[in-house]
């Protein structure tokens, strides 16, 4: 194991790579306007510039896990971060929406592979004591690319060419690369385990198909026959998985996993979580930029709160888990971000700042009680000989949670928008708020405005009233203290 030192200058390493595909994450939608000018991409690529990403993305992270467990993780995380650099470098200079497409694609491969083997690395570099603190500093770095993207990518795209806003990734990848090789050491898990072919393919199937049938629910509507038959699609897949898992010899998941409280809670509340957050997320620069009038700058610049309130959050966290458990820590986060959620509910559209920076940090507090420990508990139930494809399994079901998350809750915003409208707003507006200053009407715009925060009034309530639920239910799931969910035996991964 690496010197008490180079472990932390190591996480420093782990944090720069989760920094780039932060960023990437969020960069991206400051670019689109842009992207659709200049590549003449119509609404269907700008949406596939995501969707191909987030599709490879839920292929990749189950197989990334295994191989990596198998063949080394640390040669894993660097042949991503290679492949990760290189497509930054192929999404810089597309000529075409289809190049970008495909150069999106690959970058997810990338990310899939650094996420999956992430949680397995801190697993297998830090003891439970050092564990929380590790998780809050990782969580800290991947939730920085919120405001950081906007804010970088607004400066980029009005002072250089739109490829600047993925050559931004390049220099963190460097860096990136030279640290994880000077500084990570090489870990393994089981090598002697063979391949699950068939469960690769159908942990591939379900999770493409199950997040491209939500996200094409949440464009489509939850009524639309082909969004729900991808759904369900993807539900059969994974059915067929669990029955494949319950027979193989050596399977991708052992299902005996999900009989530990603490790594059921975990992935269970962090992903709870992830879906408040994520929904919050959605709504927030919209807010800001179609109601507010802010720049991307700008829009960057009012989510800071949200990243100081968990800042704040995941250093209290820490101290209070070490002393009570994560139980009760993890129950309180929740039910933080819940009250915030339905105070941010109150914002109309002649709301002040003061009150919605307010209220986004005390959502970012009880991210921070949550999401540390609540990936401590998971990842603390995990081997160190199997920690790669339990931490890919455990990014896998969060990267659902999320999509799930975007999808119904900006569902239910733009159900309760529409509804809200005058019956002689325009189609454009009517598609988005964004549209309604192009007409010149005053009223009209005034209108529009309302019905958006109207509509965020309504998935605010929708995810403060998950989050509320998730509290409820972590007093049930998780067990009391730490000392009551040992960690499992080596055949238990």
């Amino acid at each position: 194991m690496a010197t008490f030192s180079g472990r932390w200058y190591a996480l420093g390493a782990l944090s720069l790579c989760t920094l780039a595909i932060g960023l990437d994450s969020t960069v991206l939608s400051v670019a689109l306007p842009t992207l659709a000018r200049d590549l003449e991409a119509s609404t269907g690529d700008l949406q596939w510039f995501t969707n191909s990403y987030l599709l490879v993305l839920a292929a990749g992270l189950l197989p990334a896990g295994m191989l990596g467990d198998r063949y080394g993780r640390k040669k894993f995380l660097l042949g991503a971060l290679v492949l990760f650099g290189a497509a930054s470098l192929a999404c810089a200079y597309a000529e075409t929406a289809g190049q970008l497409t495909a150069a999106r694609a690959v970058l997810g491969l990338g990310s899939a592979v650094i996420m999956a083997l992430m949680g397995a690395v801190l697993t297998v570099l830090f003891d439970e004591r050092e564990r929380p603190r590790a998780l809050s500093i990782w969580v800290t770095a991947n939730a920085l690319g919120v405001p950081l993207g906007p804010l970088l990518g607004g400066w980029l795209l009005d002072h250089f060419h739109w490829g600047a806003v993925f050559l931004i990734n390049l220099p963190l990848v460097v860096l990136g690369l030279i640290a994880v090789a000077v500084l990570l050491p090489e870990s393994y898990g089981d090598r002697r385990r063979r391949f699950d072919l068939l469960g690769v393919v159908l942990s591939a199937t379900g999770l493409v198909a199950l997040t491209y049938g939500i996200i094409e629910a949440g464009e489509r509507g939850w009524t639309d026959p082909r969004a729900l038959l991808t759904v369900a699609l993807g539900v059969l897949a994974l059915g067929a998985l669990i029955l494949w898992q319950r027979r193989a010899a050596a399977p991708l998941i052992d299902l005996e996993l999900f009989r530990n409280r603490a790594f059921t809670g975990g992935t269970l509340f962090a992903t709870i979580a992830g879906f408040a957050f994520f929904g919050l997320l959605f709504a927030l620069p919209l807010l800001f930029q179609a109601v507010g009038g802010a720049d991307a700058l700008g829009t960057g610049l009012r989510l800071l709160p949200v990243i100081g309130g968990l800042l704040a959050g995941a250093r209290v966290a820490g101290r209070l888990t070490a002393r009570f458990g994560a139980r009760p820590v993890i129950a309180t986060g929740l039910a933080v971000m819940a009250a915030a959620l339905f105070a941010g509910a109150a914002t109309d559209a002649g709301t002040g700042y003061g009150y919605v920076a307010a209220w986004i940090a005390v959502a970012g507090v009880g991210l921070g009680f949550t999401m540390p420990p609540s990936m401590n508990a998971a990842l603390g139930a995990l081997t160190p000989e199997r920690s790669g494809v339990g931490s890919g399994l455990i990014q896998a079901l969060r990267q659902v949670g999320s999509a799930i998350g975007v999808a119904v809750l900006g569902t239910a915003l733009n159900s309760a928008y529409r509804g809200a409208l005058p019956a002689s707003a325009p189609d454009a507006v009517r598609e988005s708020v964004a549209a309604a200053p192009q007409f010149g009407d005053p009223a009209l715009l005034d209108a529009a405005r309302d019905a958006f925060a109207h509509g965020m009034s309504v998935s605010l309530l929708a995810a403060g009233a998950v989050a509320a639920v998730g509290a409820m239910l972590a007093l049930v799931v998780l067990p009391r203290s730490r000392h009551d969910a040992p960690v499992l035996a080596e055949s238990g991964v």
